[in-house]
């Protein structure tokens, strides 16, 4: 399973992870706290901001001419452009100028970011276990644009992006222009455009509305690769090596940024 959905939802196993190690760190932090009658309150929601914050300008840095090309999409998070490391090192620092400021808050403190660490480490670890056999490109066959069978195992012996979209999407439409780019430029990939769930006449109309010269298009038209990869959001773009290994994923919707950081990955 790639991600996982709640009602309209969807996120991906790094981020829930993380969501559940920050749930984990405010809880054992808030329990201290009230123990030693001290508030936390406001030294975590700092720590969530500035991490927030620092990982998106970590992430900006890294890809800075990219993102001066079109400077608004700076504070256009929605690329889930973030940097974990940069992250870190902003809590961590948050977290040094509150313990340097209120010495009573070094003990609740510390076991709380303690907490937080153990549970993401602990169960990115038992994910990672669950997936050491991650999944190959699958030996599924869809039909092409011109009414052709092809399976996905043919485009093996070069690295592969698959891009899982839908025309009534519109993070899906929002990213498709990069991703058209990014097929002309980089001509030693392969990308794929598996539709889930249209018509040939809806995928054909979109693609002549918006303009759209894309080569493998395929239509999944009964969703078979989505429950094959336990997918449950769109966009999600999937990066396989020559190999046909999975190598990276990514839910939601890619700049030019951080499609780069995914063929960073081969």
């Amino acid at each position: 399973m790639l991600s996982l959905s709640v009602g309209p939802f969807a996120m991906s196993l790094e981020r829930l992870l993380l969501l559940i190690a920050l749930i984990a760190a405010l809880t054992v932090g808030g329990l201290l706290g009230r123990r030693h009658r001290i508030s936390l309150e406001s030294a975590i929601t700092q720590m969530l901001l500035w991490g927030v914050i620092g990982a998106r300008i970590g992430f900006v840095l890294l890809y800075l001419e990219d993102y001066l090309a079109q400077p608004i999409s700076i504070i256009d998070i929605r690329d889930g452009g973030f940097s974990l490391v940069a992250g870190l090192i902003a809590v961590a620092a948050v977290g040094a100028f509150h313990g340097w400021r209120n010495q009573a808050i070094r003990r609740p403190w510390g076991a709380a970011v303690v907490t937080g660490a153990l549970t993401w480490t602990f169960t990115a670890g038992a994910i990672h276990l669950m997936q050491m056999s991650q999944p190959t490109l699958p030996d599924l066959a869809f039909a092409t644009m011109e009414d052709e069978v092809r399976p996905l195992t043919s485009f093996a012996g070069r690295p592969v992006v698959v891009n899982l979209w839908a025309t009534w999407c519109p993070p899906c439409r929002r990213e498709m222009p990069v991703l058209a780019s990014a097929q002309q430029r980089e001509t030693d990939i392969e990308f794929i455009f598996v539709n889930q769930g249209e018509s040939i006449e809806a995928v054909q109309g979109y693609l002549e509305e918006e303009q759209l010269q894309l080569r493998n298009v395929l239509l999944d038209t009964h969703m078979q690769l989505s429950q094959h990869l336990g997918v449950r959001g769109m966009p999600t773009t999937l990066f396989f090596d020559a190999q046909g290994n999975l190598v990276n994923t990514h839910l939601g919707e890619l700049s030019t940024a951080t499609l780069k950081r995914g063929l960073e990955h081969f």
